[in-house]
Formats: structure tokens, C-alpha cells, sequence
């Protein structure tokens, strides 16, 4: 690159590293919020928190890096306009393929970080979530449970007990009725928590369980010296982890066991799952493209550029939202995979035409979009005095 095109690309990558750190910290904050229970309801440490909170950065940056991408070519066009040296440029004779140069290479990267995240690291850290929401699940008795108090675990799970002894648990009252057909009640005079195999039991003592048989009022009562009862099955799925298509690795999704019950209840789920991981690398090349196409040539009024950047914002909208409606769909049907990477592909190749091929339908579009933007400047006093 010349000088030129590095002066480009040094304004474009500060820009770019700011839009993705303001907008990733104000969603991050958001999410922060969201999972303030596991500190003040849940009795987790901050470490646990902020562990929580971490995981769910790779899946922010990879929806975010798009966009602060788009935002930072529109402001960096924007600057060159307004300083007149996007003017200078193009009566020097510079070519849009070499202004379009250093946002190709910033967009190529971005292109590929996106790809990792989305391959990667994402389903890594949301596996690790799943893995460590349920170790927080297993481990309600130590954290949540407060002495003398009836909890609610989870909907029609209820834990109480007495008083504590040192590390046991007097006085134990357990109802489990997650089943509407079948309720389970455990009561023990003593309970305790071990680890086996990093696995977490409750061991009551001298106790009984009453299991109340579908469809009848009588219970069966059973009595024990001893009794386990594994913690993780108080998760989502009876104890055993069942990871998400977002949880899965790509290798997974690729080859998926098809015996698996769960995948032949969500093979659509899998499929779509696969394919946005692909096509999601597409849009920050879609997104920088759009921008370009809309502030690449010189514009000498206020009021082009705002009409410009108000086009390029509804395009790229389209974009993401036919992508979201063609990932919906395929779950469905396996014919929506061409919506998934059509949406990307035609965006970025309609913004390539404008580019390179279409000045003077671009001239008419830039025409009507000023004048109906002077239409709605004439327009709105008239219905304020109204």
C-alpha cells in the first residue's frame, strides 16, 4: 500500500477498534446486569460471575464486528468527504479499486477473525458455559439453600432444611414435582454433600421417600438408612448434559451422530445452526462494501451524504434481517441454505456493481433520494404549523 491507502487504513482500523470496544462494552453491560443473580440470588463469587460474563464475549464480537466495521468505513468516508480530500483524490485520478484497497484488507481481516470466533471459540465458550451453569445448579445446596428456608430451585423443585451442623444438614425436606405426574417427596434427619469423580451427590441419612403413582391419590412410601441423590439431575435434562447445536463443535455439526435422539428431534436446528457459523464471515465483507458503495465518490452537500448513510443503513438492515428470515426458514427446509449465503452474496456483489459499474444509476438513486429528502425538510413546518 501507498501512503496514502496506509493513511486510509491507520484512520479505518483506530475507527474500527473503537466502534467494536464502545458497542461490545455496552452490550457486555447489559449482560452484566442480566447475570447479577448469580452474585445477590445465588450466592456465586465474582470470579464466577465474571467467568459467566466472559463467555458470552465471542458470540457479541461475532455479531458486533460487522456492524462497528460498517460504521467505521461510513465514518472514515464521511471524514475524507468533509476534510475535501475524498475531492482531491478522485480529481488526482485515484481509482475506486485503489480507495476501496485498504478497507479490503481491514475487511478481510475482520472477515477472518469473525470466521474463528464463529468455527471456534464460540461453541467452545458456550459449551464451558453450559458446563459451568450446571456445576453452579449441582452445587444450590453449598451456595443457594439458606437454613430454615423453603427454595425454589427450579419450577417444581423445593429444598428446605433445618440447621446446619458443620458441613452436614439437619431436618432435610426435598419436593420435586417437575413431573405433574409424578411427585416425589424425600425427607432425611441428616444430609450431606460429596464429590465423586467430579460429579456432586446429596447423601441423606435415615430418611424415607413417598412417590405418589400416576393418576392415583395413594403414595408409595419407601424407607433407607442411606440414599444418594445426584445434584446435576436437577439441571434441564435429568443429569445428563445435552449440549445445543450452538454448544457443538462445527466437527460435530459436520458429522453428527444421527442415532442421537436429540439430533433427530432437532436436525433442522443442526443444519441451520452449521450454516450460519459459515455464512456469518460473509457480512462484515457485505457491510463494508454497502458503506463504500454509498460514500465512495465524492459528495459536496450535507444533504447527499445524510441520504447516502440513511440508504446504506436501510441496505444493510435488509441484509441482516433476510439472513435472520432465510436461517428461520432453514431449520424448516434444507432449500433456505440458499438464502442463508444469498443474502450476503447478493448484497455484496449489488455494492460492487454500484462500485465499479453502476455511477450513473447510483447519480439517479443519489437524485431521488435528495429530493425526497427535501420533500420531507419542505414537508415537516408545514405540518408542524399544522
Amino acid at each position: 500500500m501507498g501512503q496514502i491507502e496506509r493513511y486510509i487504513f491507520r484512520n479505518a482500523v483506530i475507527a474500527f477498534m473503537a466502534c467494536l470496544v464502545a458497542l461490545t462494552l455496552v452490550i457486555w453491560v447489559t449482560q452484566i446486569l442480566r447475570e447479577l443473580d448469580l452474585v445477590t440470588g445465588k450466592g456465586q463469587t465474582f470470579a464466577i460471575f465474571l467467568t459467566v460474563t466472559m463467555l458470552s464475549l465471542p458470540a457479541l464480537i461475532t455479531i458486533i464486528a460487522p456492524v462497528a466495521l460498517f460504521i467505521a468505513t461510513l465514518y472514515v468516508l464521511n471524514k475524507l468527504n468533509s476534510d475535501s480530500e475524498l475531492i482531491v483524490m478522485s480529481a488526482a485520478g485515484m481509482a475506486p479499486g485503489r480507495l476501496l484497497r485498504p478497507f479490503a484488507v481491514i475487511m478481510l481481516a475482520v472477515s477472518i477473525v469473525v470466521a474463528a470466533m464463529t468455527l471456534y471459540l464460540m461453541p467452545a465458550s458456550f459449551a464451558a458455559l453450559r458446563d459451568l451453569i450446571t456445576q453452579i445448579r449441582a452445587d444450590f445446596v453449598a451456595t443457594i439453600v439458606k437454613e430454615g428456608q423453603f427454595t425454589t430451585l427450579e419450577s417444581g423443585l423445593t429444598f428446605h432444611f433445618r440447621q446446619r451442623a458443620g458441613d452436614a444438614l439437619l431436618g432435610i425436606f426435598m419436593q420435586d414435582r417437575r413431573d405433574p405426574e409424578k411427585t416425589t417427596i424425600y425427607l432425611a434427619e441428616r444430609g450431606q454433600t460429596v464429590d465423586v469423580n467430579g460429579q456432586s451427590y446429596l447423601i441423606l441419612e435415615k430418611g424415607s421417600v413417598q412417590r405418589q403413582e400416576p393418576n392415583s391419590r395413594d403414595s408409595a412410601i419407601v424407607t433407607f438408612e442411606r440414599y444418594a441423590i445426584d445434584l446435576s439431575s436437577f439441571g434441564e435434562n435429568g443429569g445428563e448434559i445435552v449440549y445445543k447445536p450452538r454448544e457443538r463443535s462445527t466437527m460435530e455439526l459436520l458429522f453428527p451422530n444421527e442415532e442421537e435422539n436429540y439430533y433427530k428431534m432437532q436436525a433442522g436446528r443442526f443444519r441451520a445452526e452449521l450454516h450460519e457459523r459459515f455464512a456469518a464471515p460473509l457480512y462484515a465483507i457485505a457491510f463494508t462494501l454497502i458503506a463504500f458503495a454509498a460514500l465512495g465518490e465524492p459528495r459536496t452537500t450535507r444533504q447527499g451524504r445524510g441520504s447516502a448513510m440513511a440508504a446504506a443503513l436501510v441496505a444493510v438492515v435488509l441484509v441482516r434481517i433476510a439472513g435472520f428470515a432465510a436461517s428461520s426458514a432453514l431449520v424448516r427446509t434444507p432449500a433456505a441454505v440458499v438464502g442463508v449465503y444469498g443474502a450476503p452474496i447478493l448484497g455484496s456483489l449489488g455494492a460492487l456493481f454500484l462500485i465499479f459499474g453502476g455511477h450513473s444509476l447510483k447519480r439517479r438513486m443519489a437524485r431521488v433520494a435528495d429530493s425526497v429528502a427535501g420533500y420531507i425538510a419542505a414537508f415537516l413546518p408545514r405540518l408542524r404549523r399544522a
